[in-house]
């Protein structure tokens, strides 16, 4: 079975930083993984991603603040949040790319809440 368990988000004053993590568990071999987000009453949107090679990809939202990383061998990604503003708070949501077929997964999200 198909896991992806986030951790790390909470409470911050805006300025402040968070680091998020998210561990993938099951029998399905990883590409590309990365961040989304979704504040209340709005789409799910993009944050960043990391392939298994390691390229990076920001949205420019979040550029120059946050920073991607993965450790392959745990088979989790992390997201490092740093100046954080009121607009940030939202719910961030892990995915995992499968490998060889078009499947992404999901972890459950984690809530950041940024405040002024």
């Amino acid at each position: 079975q198909v896991q992806l368990v986030e951790s790390g988000g909470g409470l911050v004053q805006a300025g402040g930083s968070l680091r998020l993590s998210c561990a993938a568990s099951g029998s399905f071999s990883i590409n590309t993984m990365g961040w989304y987000h979704q504040a209340p009453g709005k789409q799910r949107e993009y944050v960043a991603s990391i392939t298994s090679g390691g390229s990076t990809n920001y949205a420019e939202s979040v550029t120059g603040r946050f920073t991607i990383s993965r450790d392959n061998a745990k088979r989790t990604v992390y997201l490092q949040m740093n100046s954080l503003k009121p607009e940030d708070t939202s719910v961030y949501y892990c995915y995992a790319d499968h490998i060889a077929v078009s499947i992404k997964y999901w972890g459950q999200g984690t809530r950041v809440t940024v405040s002024s």
